[in-house]
């Protein structure tokens, strides 16, 4: 055979082999379409087949489709007011869909965008909320700010104001609550001090007017910005909480005395033997280094009831009450002491309990003097009387004192209590917690979620560019360790603020200048006393310290 018939033989058998494969090819791309557009045609019909069975369902009850607003509504109670966590608010709701008319349950992501929204809707009331007037502070919004600072995970400190009606217990009955305060103001920054609280507290006043008292703790810092917005014309009294003046009477009197330190000593060691036995039940309760005499009569209280379970005699040899003797070691050689203090403790919170529930009245104190009449230590019972003399002076000056002074600062520090631990997962993110500080106080209204509706993403956006999340800085080193000096010029960004603001300026907007006039305005000043005194800015200035007898 000549070549060019091999030649033509070859492309021959070639040419049937593409005609072969080609006509299969083609017949596998004809099926395949046929298949997928069936696949989607039985897809679309079993869609929409469940959503007329829903309807037809719902339509049995006697359900009708839920409008958005009542979504958005029932998820920020659920979240807000049930406190479960994001992921679980979703799934409640999607177990509830058909019972409740909803076609889909919204997904975690979509909810925490609520909550969000719902901050920006709150802070943007704050420039309009005013409480009842009162007549002996005419040139003031009716209402007192609680100020306080926290600490979260993260470079910033915050700092928050809460708004509270001055006539609170002339309009509800009981202490105030988060449902009775409303965040008007949040700020971020890496430290605090008397002169940056005052210049954040002049803008919160430009924008709301000026507060009728400040709620605070006994902090020299915040009292350096009290008396500085003094300086400025712009000055109210100061309300100290009872709870933390309480404790620092406490530590006064029992933080220098030898006894107390090998109390503590000694129920750090009763802890690690009453652990991990069957004895366990009994072991004492933690009470943190920080603020210690805040709670610290819990730990006073559980040692004495534990010692009453070892009552004095002889006890049996590997009985219980054995093996309890042996794990409290010296204890009972403090006993005087835990007496003592629980007298004294005891006291001061019954008084706490009254004045807190019904506000500081010359009724209320009234009920208190039997109390403090039974406080067992001088200095304590002074040091209570004047203090409480003196903030009956302040309710007396804003005209409160028949309707009672509220003189606990407890919402603010429950808000920082519930923001860490509520909505945050493992990451307590100081700037998560910060954003969620306006919406955590209140209650959620339907139209507040009609409004949460109304805000677009856009201005979510530009709402929370200030805010860097510590989850997605950690994300992105780790994905790409080269972005690590990152995070170094991040630290020069300027302070976070979340402040009500004309609608045409930015939240985060750099000064706010006071008006002159307003800088100008008079009202009821109240200077501090020209002596230093044992109660820090809380009592006369003819208050000696006494020191606990031993």
């Amino acid at each position: 055979m000549s070549q060019f018939s091999k030649m033509k033989n070859s492309r021959d058998q070639w040419k049937h082999k593409a005609k072969q494969r080609g006509k299969g090819e083609r017949y596998q791309r004809r099926e395949n379409a046929r298949i997928k557009t069936e696949r989607d045609q039985v897809t679309q019909a079993l869609k929409a087949a469940q959503a007329r069975l829903h309807e037809l369902e719902a339509r049995l009850h006697g359900l009708a489709s839920r409008p958005k607003v009542d979504v958005v509504h029932l998820a920020l109670q659920l979240f807000l007011e049930a406190r479960i966590s994001f992921r679980a608010v979703s799934r409640v709701l999607a177990l509830l869909a058909l019972a409740l008319g909803m076609k889909k349950a919204p997904c975690p992501q979509t909810i925490i965008n609520w909550v969000i929204r719902l901050t920006i809707v709150r802070l943007d009331a704050a420039r309009t909320r005013r409480g009842l007037p009162l007549d002996q502070t005419p040139f003031t919004n009716g209402l007192i700010w609680m100020i306080d600072i926290s600490i979260g995970l993260g470079s910033g400190k915050i700092l928050a104001v809460l708004a509270l009606e001055a006539h609170h217990h002339q309009l509800v009955s009981g202490a105030p609550t988060l449902r009775h305060v409303h965040c008007i103001g949040v700020a971020m920054a890496d430290s605090w001090t008397g002169e940056t609280i005052a210049e954040l507290l002049k803008r919160l006043i430009a924008q709301v007017g000026r507060p009728t008292a400040y709620l605070k703790d006994n902090g020299s810092d915040l009292h350096k910005a009290t008396a500085l917005l003094g300086e400025d014309g712009l000055a109210s009294p100061c309300i100290d909480d009872i709870s933390h003046a309480a404790a620092g009477m406490l530590k006064r009197t029992y933080q220098p005395h030898p006894a107390f330190e090998r109390f503590l000593s000694i129920c750090g060691r009763v802890s690690g033997q009453l652990k991990q036995t069957l004895l366990a039940c009994l072991a004492p309760p933690t009470v943190r280094t920080k603020a210690r005499f805040m709670n610290v009569h819990r730990l006073v209280t559980w040692a004495d009831r534990v010692l009453q379970l070892s009552p004095p005699g002889g006890a049996k040899r590997g009985s219980m009450v054995a093996k309890l003797r042996a794990a409290l070691g010296d204890l009972p050689a403090c006993k005087a002491l835990i007496q003592r203090f629980r007298r004294d403790a005891g006291a001061l919170l019954q008084c706490q309990q009254i004045l807190k529930t019904q506000g500081l009245s010359p009724a209320t104190l009234a009920q208190c003097e039997p109390l403090i009449d039974a406080i067992p230590t001088i200095a304590i019972r002074q040091e209570f009387s004047a203090y409480l003399a003196y903030q009956l002076d302040t309710a007396t000056t804003l005209g409160l004192d028949q309707v009672g002074l509220p003189i606990s600062s407890d919402a603010i520090e429950s808000l920082f209590g519930v923001a860490k631990r509520h909505g945050v997962g493992e990451t307590q993110d100081a700037a998560r917690i910060a954003l969620r500080l306006p919406a955590l106080c209140g209650m959620p209204t339907r139209e507040e979620a009609a409004q949460v509706l109304e805000v677009s993403v856009a201005r979510q956006r530009e709402f929370t560019d200030g805010f860097t999340s510590l989850t997605q800085q950690r994300r992105e080193v780790l994905s790409h360790p080269e972005r690590l000096e990152s995070l170094g010029r991040d630290q020069g960004s300027s302070p976070v603020e979340l402040i009500p603001s004309p609608k045409n300026r930015s939240n985060n907007e750099a000064s706010i200048k006071t008006s002159i006039t307003y800088e100008h305005l008079y009202g009821p000043q109240q200077s501090a006393p020209a002596e230093p005194l044992v109660i820090e800015n809380t009592g006369p200035p003819d208050i000696e310290k006494t020191a606990l007898a031993s």
